[in-house]
């Protein structure tokens, strides 16, 4: 059965919940989280720097077709194995700003888990623009693509 990542905003709110069950059990679903090389594999993007703790960071980047690179990094701020990161989130060469972002990963059994990310932006206006892009396809078809990845690992 293939599942849909699931976003839900509510009207004149400045943030998002997004949540996706995984057909994988939970250790498989943090792991494509927290290993660079799994990562790069369903995001596809380079993983330039990962310090998978608290008071770590990331740096990523992604090309475009054309050629063009597209950094984004952040800080983390809380990381539990198989239960939860806490970290920020920006996009370089945007007006977006930072965003606050809470990824909590549950075991629904041994062969089920479920993410869910509770993402804070500084307004609504900027919650709304980020929501007219091609915001949802997108996280659909990089879950997707985890989904894919990560079953591979089994």
């Amino acid at each position: 059965m293939e599942r849909k990542t699931q976003i839900h905003a509510e009207l004149g709110k400045q943030e998002i919940v997004i949540t996706r069950e995984f057909d994988l059990p939970l250790t498989l679903l943090f792991k494509a989280y927290e290993d660079p090389t799994i990562l790069e594999q369903w995001m596809g993007t380079k993983v330039l720097k990962l310090e998978n703790k608290k008071q770590g960071g990331y740096q990523f980047e992604t090309t475009d077709p054309m050629g063009n690179k597209h950094p984004f990094s952040g800080a983390i701020h809380e990381f539990v194995v198989n239960e939860k990161i806490t970290r920020t989130f920006e996009m370089e060469k945007t007006d977006f700003g930072a965003q606050l972002e809470f990824l909590d990963f549950e075991s629904i059994n041994d062969t089920t888990s479920k993410l869910t990310m509770h993402v804070i932006y500084r307004s609504v206006e900027i919650r709304d623009a980020i929501l007219k892009l091609p915001f949802a396809q997108g996280i659909n078809m990089a879950h997707n693509k985890l989904q894919e990845v990560a079953l591979k690992l089994k």
